[in-house]
């Protein structure tokens, strides 16, 4: 029998970032679509194994675009929640190496903020954005996915994501994507964020 996906539960409750991502949005946006990427991505799973067994015939190719759907949301949400945290306790800068880091690399967080920013508005229709660390060359990146069927740069950890789809804030803030992405930067949580950072450096 195959292996299953769950959904983890959020770190806070439903109501702890607002006044900045009401209740409402979070219960549907955890409850609902990110259960739908878990379920998704079981399905696709599930028609795989039956396959391989020759329980049925699928259309490889498209059960393969679902499942890298469904896998990549069902990711970068976990990713996500953790990302933010309780109004009062988010928000603000990150300190210490991971504020360095971004001096280093981008000239400073505000620099580094105004390009974050603009990367969530300017994504094209739904889709995420994204600061991933390139080993490599020791650099932050900043990068966009537009929907999540690649989920990023391959290889590159993911420490901050923002989801950029409507699910996100259309309840509270209807298409004004600007306005959402200000009230975002105020639960961000940059001790998660600077977690991964340190454990992506070793």
């Amino acid at each position: 029998m195959a292996k299953t996906y769950s959904l983890p539960p959020l770190p806070y409750k439903n109501n702890a970032l607002e006044p900045h991502i009401s209740e409402q949005i979070m219960t549907l946006h955890h409850d609902k679509h990110h259960q739908a990427y878990v379920n998704g991505a079981n399905a696709a799973l599930d028609k795989l194994e039956k396959a391989r067994a020759g329980a049925m015939q699928v259309d490889v190719r498209g059960v393969l675009r679902d499942l890298s759907f469904n896998i990549d949301g069902h990711k970068l949400h976990t990713i996500f929640w953790p990302n933010m945290a309780p109004a009062g306790k988010g928000g603000g800068k990150p300190g210490g190496r991971l504020a360095d880091k971004m001096d280093q690399d981008f000239g400073g967080f505000d620099k580094f903020k105004a390009q974050f920013s603009d990367a969530c508005k300017t994504v094209e229709g739904s889709g995420w954005a994204l600061l991933l660390y390139d080993r490599e060359i020791d650099t932050l990146v900043v990068t966009q996915i537009e929907k999540q069927n690649f989920m990023h740069l391959a290889e590159l950890p993911i420490l901050l994501s923002a989801d950029e789809w409507e699910h996100a804030y259309y309840l509270q803030y209807l298409n004004d994507r600007a306005k959402y992405v200000e009230a975002w930067w105020n639960v961000v949580n940059w001790d998660d964020v600077a977690k991964r950072f340190d454990g992506a450096r070793k």
